[in-house]
């Protein structure tokens, strides 16, 4: 085997070329969902500013009210452009997923406030917002997608952990960043103008990667992978909608199984990034300072352990590892009984120890979804499965947990996250015993 320093200038400039195109994946990736948490913390400030009424309650409410449609547009962003990217190919979809946050982003930087323009204030705030989640709607899928048709063989898993490792990043740096601004920018001015300076950045920061993105390969056509509508390793012409459509209702067992690998990551997911924080805050009254503080430490900790988690799965196969970590996860998910009462101590400690359980649930199963679906299909399946198990079991997971343990039984939780995690397990047992799983078996 030749030695780093006598590797091939071909062999030099295809591993520079792929951590391009992970810099742009990832790069563009962590923008996206830079500039989708900004809005929601930021909304305190946005809703005086387009929704006055004189109550703070309510302008802030009806700022999340927004925020709250941009999560209803990812569904239909996932199907529409989904399609489209399994139609015409991937670059020219992943261009306008990060071509459009970066409009939307920044014409909220500097989109006039009420007192100026009146109720057409609200207006393009709210078409702004469906544009960001039509945008994310496509985003994540497309992203796993193109990460399994380019990865080299062997480092799927890999490559797909460092993609979620800048989806983390991403989300630390919205929080990172608004702390920042808080901290240097005076109160009234923060109010007053202070807040669009968190939209310039993410603005400025999408206009570098989607210049990046431009030079990306095209891997619809050219990943080898025959099927009913190609020859060889080229496609003649686009497909047809209903071809596509008619191929994922053929592996629809597939779809279902990628509703619940996504539904099981996701609610743990938002579990430890949004519930387990407001029930310190809203249910428990703890310091919200501390709160930020420790939560971001999770965070970088879980971002921090994702390459680690790929490494795994590529030297153990990604089936094994998938199979293995859920099943490991289902008795760490009920670590959220510790925290049943006031104590920082115990929240923080709560909080670390959901960091490897994320990373092992969060760092494959992007990857695992899009290995469930054949190339000519991929996008679109892997977009609608995991628009639903987002939509279904991600975002209500925090409402839940707060019930719950409003309603004396928090107890009913973890039994309820253990559930969704042995259920994707079965069902990614069906589809792999049936010789579906395409990559990493």
């Amino acid at each position: 085997m030749a030695s780093l320093t006598e590797r091939s200038p071909a062999t030099t400039t295809k591993s520079l070329s792929h951590r391009r195109a992970l810099l742009a994946l990832g790069g563009g990736n962590a923008v996206e969902w830079y500039d989708w948490m900004v809005y929601g913390l930021l909304a305190s400030y946005i809703g005086p500013l387009y929704f006055p009424s004189g109550s703070s309650v309510t302008e802030t409410m009806s700022a999340l009210a927004v925020f709250a449609v941009g999560f209803a547009a990812r569904p239909l962003g996932a199907i529409i452009f989904g399609t489209l990217a399994d139609r015409i190919g991937r670059r020219a979809v992943m261009l306008f997923s990060i071509g459009s946050m970066v409009l939307s982003t920044m014409i909220i930087a500097l989109l006039p406030s009420h007192a100026v323009i009146g109720v057409w204030a609200g207006v393009i705030l709210l078409a702004c917002r469906i544009l960001q989640g039509l945008s994310t709607g496509i985003e994540a899928p497309l992203n796993s997608a193109y990460i399994v048709e380019l990865a080299p063989e062997g480092r799927t898993a890999r490559y797909g952990g460092i993609l979620s490792a800048y989806v983390q990043a991403g989300i630390v740096s919205a929080s990172l960043v608004c702390f920042l601004t808080t901290s240097v920018v005076a109160p009234d001015a923060m109010a007053s103008w202070g807040w669009r300076i968190p939209f310039v950045v993410g603005a400025v920061g999408g206009l570098v990667f989607l210049w990046l993105r431009r030079a990306l390969p095209e891997t619809l056509h050219t990943t080898g992978e025959k099927t009913p509508h190609t020859t060889g390793e080229k496609q003649a012409e686009p497909a047809r909608v209903g071809r596509v459509w008619a191929e994922v209702w053929q592996h629809r067992l597939a779809l279902l199984a990628i509703v619940f690998v996504v539904a099981g990551a996701q609610a743990l997911q938002y579990t430890w990034t949004t519930g387990l924080p407001n029930l310190a805050r809203s249910a428990y009254h703890e310091n919200p300072d501390t709160v930020f503080l420790v939560s971001t430490l999770s965070g970088i900790c879980v971002a921090a352990l994702y390459p680690l988690v790929g490494r795994l799965a590529d030297r153990k196969r990604i089936s094994r590892t998938f199979i293995a970590s859920r099943l490991a996860v289902v008795p760490l998910i009920f670590v959220v009984l510790a925290y049943q009462q006031p104590g920082m101590a115990t929240f923080t400690v709560v909080m670390l120890v959901g960091a490897p359980v994320l990373a092992f649930t969060m760092g494959l199963y992007n990857t695992v979804a899009a290995t469930l679906m054949p190339t000519s299909c991929r996008v679109t399946g892997v977009g609608l499965g995991y628009a639903i198990g987002v939509a279904g079991f991600g975002g209500t997971a925090p409402y839940l947990l707060l019930w719950l343990q409003d309603h004396g039984a928090g107890w009913a939780f973890p039994v309820y996250g253990a559930v969704l995690c042995l259920l994707s397990v079965l069902l990614y047992v069906l589809v792999f015993r049936r010789g579906a799983v395409r990559v990493g078996s």
